[in-house]
């Protein structure tokens, strides 16, 4: 049996990056792109290209970048949005707008103050617009789900007209259930007269746990497209996870009619990439992705997986990219190798100079530990790129003294401006204590609202992982940080955060009203 094409639409980089805390430098996004490239996705939405000057570069170094993937930024249903867009896109091998505008009532009536008429024709006037530009328009009725039928019949029908080629209906509040959200779709393309003409595409949230069911029930319904995140990053509870989607279809073939064209292998190496450049870990038991997802501890399980996979398994884990780096490194390992396992990585070097740098971090590394792994090494670029934000605070170095029924002291030296400073505090634990220091020296005002603590790899001298999110006036940032020394990795997080924070300071968010 012939099956369809189902496209896959990657939007990590836009609407994952909408996670308060998760926005990432040009170089992080050119770093993922890289790897969902190499993961045959379809389609990436490296931004929202008018939210500001950093996401326009981020989404023009995408698309020299990147070759084999189409690029797509988002656009509202107006013209300047829609042409910093197609400038943003124009070094493309490949390039796609894609502009929207809200279609429910409640959206129309609150948010827009317009009418259904106005409505329709401002979504027919954008279409037309960035058919000048490109032949790849894609169309978003933004609360699809909670827009009317016939409304939604006639917009698709003018917009189809105009040329666009995608059209997306979005559950943008995830208030979608998997009946009637993929009845939706079938309905819509037997109603529409000239539904032949485009692909039918869904874009879920995860509000109430169902954007991936409710995502491959449109599938079922004659949806052709998938927009989704890797480990389902996105705004509020996050969009339908890439992992779990591709995976379901290929798992189910006896029930799907349609093939993606993703190189599965590079799931999990991507995953952990996405989690260490946003400070989103992934949950131990999160599907496919999740440190437990191919784990058993149950006598019952192991018994029957000893003796036959398929009793506990509905797939291969080396499928998804779980165990599969065979190159050992460590402190005996020589560029060669090291500059080899990065690029399997998706990371390249411009030079020499930043290859020697890396390689100098990976030898001081290697000596605190006996084994370097993947993670390691995505911790490690991490750590060094956080070096292309502007450098406000740097951490020198540091001094912990813990006694049991005494509190905590901490001195911390860090370069504030390039000028040397050092401040000491007490705290109720060690690590309350070296962000009091850090915060009698930068009084920078911001509120600590999560620190999260990872193991990076398995073993007592893995390096940790250090997630701070700190807020101030509005402003979310996630610092990261990673060491062997659990102390030390607290302290480059905050400092890392104090930083964002900074470079932040005049960049609008990504633009909310997206779908």
């Amino acid at each position: 049996m012939n099956k369809d094409k189902l496209v896959i639409f990657d939007t990590t980089l836009r609407d994952g990056e909408q996670s308060p805390g998760a926005s990432m430098t040009k170089d992080e996004k050119v770093r993922i792109a890289k790897m969902l490239e190499k993961m045959n996705v379809d389609v990436i939405e490296a931004g929202f290209a008018i939210a500001s000057q950093g996401d326009f570069e981020a989404v023009k170094a995408v698309s020299a970048a990147v070759k084999d993937s189409t690029i797509c930024s988002l656009a509202r249903a107006v013209r300047p949005d829609i042409e910093r867009a197609a400038e943003a896109i124009k070094g493309a091998n490949s390039g796609r707008i894609h502009t929207f505008i809200a279609t429910s009532p409640i959206h129309m009536k609150y948010k827009l103050q317009m009418s259904s008429d106005l409505v329709l024709e401002q979504a027919v006037n954008a279409v037309k617009m960035a058919r000048n530009f490109t032949d790849d328009v894609e169309f978003s009725l933004e609360d699809a789900s909670r827009s009317e039928f016939e409304f939604m019949c006639r917009i698709i029908e003018a917009t189809i007209n105009e040329g666009a080629g995608t059209i997306n209906l979005p559950d943008t509040v995830g208030y979608g259930e998997p009946g009637e959200y993929g009845e939706m779709f079938s309905r819509l393309i037997a109603a529409v007269p000239n539904s032949d003409r485009a692909i039918f595409s869904t874009h879920c949230h995860n509000d109430l746990g169902l954007a991936v069911s409710n995502s491959l029930a449109a599938v079922l319904h004659g949806a052709r497209q998938i927009e989704c995140t890797i480990n389902g990053l996105g705004e509020r509870a996050g969009n339908a996870s890439l992992e779990e989607v591709a995976m379901a279809v290929r798992t189910r073939q006896d029930l799907f009619p349609v093939k993606t064209g993703i190189d599965a292998r590079h799931i999990v190496p991507t995953s952990r990439l996405v989690a260490s450049v946003t400070g989103f870990p992934v949950q131990p038991n999160k599907a496919i992705v999740g440190a437990n997802a191919f784990a058993h501890e149950s006598g019952i399980h192991q018994d029957g997986i000893l003796k036959h996979r398929e009793t506990y398994e509905i797939m291969k884990a080396e499928d998804v990219g779980w165990n599969t780096n065979k190159l050992v490194l460590g402190k005996h390992s020589g560029r060669a190798a090291v500059k080899a396992r990065f690029e399997d990585l998706g990371i390249t070097f411009d030079g020499a100079v930043a290859l020697n740098d890396v390689f100098v971090r990976f030898k001081a590394l290697a000596d605190k530990k006996h084994e370097i792994f993947d993670e390691d090494l995505q911790a490690l670029m991490s750590d060094t790129q956080l070096e292309t934000i502007e450098d406000i605070y740097k951490f020198q170095s540091m001094e912990v003294l813990t006694r049991t029924n005494e509190a905590p002291r901490a001195r911390i030296c860090i370069d504030i401006r390039r000028e040397h400073l050092e401040s000491q505090s007490e705290g109720d634990g060690p690590v309350d204590a070296i962000f009091k220091a850090i915060e009698n020296l930068t009084e920078s005002g911001a509120d600590l609202q999560l620190y999260s603590v990872n193991a990076i790899t398995q073993g007592t001298d893995s390096q940790g992982d250090v997630t701070v999110r700190l807020e101030r006036e509005g402003k979310i940032v996630n610092g990261v940080g990673a060491d062997t020394d659990i102390l030390a990795a607290s302290a480059k997080a905050y400092l890392h955060a104090l930083n964002l924070l900074e470079s932040h300071a005049n960049k609008a968010h990504p633009q909310r009203d997206g779908v």
